[in-house]
């Protein structure tokens, strides 16, 4: 049987999550969608305003918090689907859940790769996070949850941007953007959001849609650094190029107003990793930063290896896996990016740089 996908739908309160997601349910898509929502109390209202549309999509539960560290709540729940999908008892093809709006997604994402029965039949397709446009910047400056969900979001989703101006809505992108520049950014309205811009976006598949572009490091016109393809436009921040000795850094007076502890760096360079020596550091770090260490992704150009090495983890679980053949002619280069809390960008880029042949 093949894996089923599932999406993790997060974002603060009042971000608009049950709307995308009865947007998402009532779509003519054909596919039928198992929910796990994820509310506190006995009482669930959300219950009541998606199951009102077409029950044979819906599996509703609701079991307490999924975003308890021993995550056992939601194994169990993600293990009660699966079998009762095996004996026919429930017809659905994939599974969203909607956490809380005051939950740290990480620990959601890593019950997909730390519990052998749920890993053995699910796929963590992506994680989509939703921002309310009126309330992020002050939620941003107040509230850790609400970055660390910028931080883990595969695709960010903005709401609300009818209720500010033109100004505050760019001024919030550039944020974004400068916290997760490898995460797709879309204005929705009321939840109307492209299928394809929620579902099967691969975020956590490490052979396929990379989203560090040739172009993510390119200097543009005012300093910061645009991403294109994929049908989005992200702006990356503060590239480096280390096999010249030079950074280049884009420049956002109105960044520095917000020194979000959730930030994004980016190590490009142009000479080959030395795999053991790669290997040893990486697993320090992340021994040591782990649990700051929200996402990481990296192309790698490495010694002796014919083919593109594709990385990416979340919190101390990094795994890598075989890409696509260098093209002949192509120019090899290594790009990493690593999102996280407060981490140590010198200390990153000086190991980085003696892993180097």
């Amino acid at each position: 049987m093949s894996l089923i996908p599932a999406t993790i739908l997060t974002g603060f309160l009042g971000s608009g999550k049950t709307t995308l997601l009865r947007r998402v349910l009532t779509e003519a898509h054909g596919q039928k969608i198992a929910v796990i929502e994820n509310e506190f109390g006995e009482e669930n209202i959300d219950n009541d305003i998606l199951v009102s549309d077409d029950k044979e999509q819906i599996v509703q539960m609701n079991n307490g918090c999924v975003c308890c560290t021993i995550r056992e709540d939601l194994r169990a729940t993600l293990a009660d689907l699966a079998a009762r999908k095996r004996s026919g008892a429930l017809d659905f093809e994939r599974v969203i859940i909607e956490t809380t709006g005051l939950a740290d997604p990480g620990p959601v994402a890593q019950t997909f790769f730390m519990d052998d029965e749920v890993a053995e039949q699910y796929l963590l397709d992506a994680i989509v996070t939703l921002v309310d446009a009126k309330h992020a910047m002050q939620q941003l400056d107040e509230r850790q949850e609400a970055r660390r969900q910028v931080g883990f979001a595969d695709q960010i989703f903005i709401s609300k941007a009818d209720l500010v101006s033109g100004d505050e809505l760019a001024a919030l992108q550039h944020r974004l953007a400068h916290m997760n520049p490898r995460a797709g950014q879309h204005v929705t309205h009321f939840g109307q959001a492209p299928l394809k811009s929620v579902l099967d976006l691969r975020g956590f598949n490490l052979n396929t849609r990379l989203d560090i572009d040739p172009d993510f490091l390119k200097e543009e016109e005012h300093g910061h650094v645009h991403e294109h393809g994929h049908g989005h436009h992200d702006h990356g921040h503060e590239g480096c190029d280390h096999a010249h000795g030079h950074c280049q850094h884009g420049h956002h007076s109105h960044h520095h107003a917000h020194d979000d502890d959730v930030k994004s760096f980016v190590f490009r360079t142009e000479r080959a990793f030395d795999p053991a020596r790669l290997e040893d550091f990486l697993g320090a770090i992340v021994n040591i930063y782990g649990p700051k260490m929200l996402r990481y992704k990296g192309v790698l150009w490495m010694k002796d290896v014919q083919r593109k090495v594709i990385f990416q983890g979340v919190h101390q679980l990094m795994g890598s896996d075989l890409g696509p053949a260098w093209a002949e002619g192509e120019k090899r280069v290594s790009k990493m990016v690593f999102i996280g809390i407060d981490l140590p960008r010198d200390i990153f880029e000086q190991g980085l740089s003696q892993c180097l042949v």
